[in-house]
């Protein structure tokens, strides 16, 4: 295993797996208390308390709720504090938790009312996302090779790429301590269970865009 790869003493799979299961199960908790008229402060504030109500350990990255026309923002961008969520609207949730000593990493985005745009939007990245992990798994694209194959693809989808998005390592609490590197300047084949793949899109000319990440599992090819 390279440097870029390297865990703790002791790292587990399967608890790995379990971080990923509860992450899931925690933004499907905060996705159904999401109603219009929230700004992201109040979101925040309710995701917070599910999180409790579901024995997270604690956060590894702060808990990050997009809406409207800061779902274009990257992790680093300042929200736009003003904006609530609408009835035709489309918002993102970020969660880095801990649960049982290892990280769990999970996005994904929805949208509100009938907005057609908005809901394909959604669905793009999660097709996209897909797309990106099945290539890994099949092909066993490496890092880089990975994220010049999402941005192809993308484009041809009629959606605009945020290059600034490149993936990232995933441990047992705290994965920072290994210099893993972002999955996107990562020039050989990611082993499965330790790579976030992280896919953030926007819409070709109205504000807003969407968001999807996710463990990267399952065998890659040779």
């Amino acid at each position: 295993m390279s440097l870029r790869e390297a865990v703790g003493s002791r790292f587990d799979p399967i608890r790995m797996q379990y971080a990923r299961t509860q992450s899931w199960a925690a933004l499907e908790r905060i996705r159904e208390r999401m109603r219009p008229g929230l700004d992201e402060k109040e979101a925040r504030a309710q995701a917070l308390q599910v999180l409790g109500e579901l024995g997270m350990e604690r956060l590894w990255h702060p808990v990050i709720i997009r809406i409207g026309a800061n779902t274009l923002k990257t992790y680093r961008e300042r929200s736009d504090p003003t904006v609530r969520l609408g009835e035709d609207d489309i918002y993102f949730i970020d969660l880095g938790l801990v649960f049982d000593g290892h990280e769990g990493d999970v996005g994904d985005t929805f949208a509100t009312g009938a907005s057609t745009e908005r809901r394909a939007c959604a669905q793009a990245a999660r097709t996209l996302f897909g797309e990106v992990a099945q290539a890994w798994g099949n092909e066993g694209l490496g890092g880089r090779a990975l994220y010049d194959f999402a941005a192809d693809r993308a484009q041809a989808m009629g959606w605009r790429f945020n290059h600034a998005i490149k993936g990232h390592r995933l441990g047992d609490y705290p994965h920072a301590v290994h210099k893993g590197g972002d999955l996107g300047t990562l020039d050989g084949t990611p082993s499965a269970g330790l790579w976030v793949l992280e896919i953030q899109i926007a819409h070709p000319t109205e504000p807003f865009g969407a968001f999807y990440e996710d463990l990267l599992t399952g065998p890659a090819a040779a």
